[in-house]
């Protein structure tokens, strides 16, 4: 298994309340160039879970990050116009991605969770990840 540090959150950059399948997500990745899905978890709309690419395998969502980070997409993350950055979680994306950063801790205990942005110009995942996120520690 991979060394993990970092959990970094990200958004789709997609308008608010549309659908994006992660097959949909790949072939945007593949047609950049990538070899696969560039993350490892997708959250949809209505709080499914989706996987992208297999943990065990190094991501493609965070340059200079990728070799000892998880990626997770919220699908969502711009206004219906395309024009302005935007929190368009649902309340089932939230409890998702609650859900999904509580495992993901415990499985990688030293793991911090950041958002796309910390890493990045762009104002992806739309909103402060690393501060939302802050109260999720690993639990004995």
């Amino acid at each position: 298994m991979r060394n993990i540090d970092k959990i970094i959150v990200h958004c789709s950059a997609t308008p608010k309340g549309k659908h994006f399948s992660a097959d949909t997500i790949r072939k945007w990745h593949k047609e950049r160039g990538f070899s696969d899905i560039g993350y490892h978890y997708i959250i949809h709309l209505d709080g499914t879970m989706e996987y992208g690419r297999m943990v065990e395998k190094v991501g493609a969502h965070c340059k200079g990050q990728n070799k000892t980070s998880i990626g997770i997409c919220y699908i969502g993350g711009m206004d219906e116009n395309m024009k302005e950055w935007e929190d368009t979680r649902t309340s089932e994306q939230k409890h998702a991605m609650i859900e999904l950063l509580s495992v993901l801790k415990r499985l990688h205990p030293n793991a911090e969770i950041y958002g796309h942005r910390d890493f990045s110009e762009k104002l992806c995942p739309s909103y402060d990840a690393k501060e939302e996120y802050k109260y999720i520690i690993h639990e004995h």
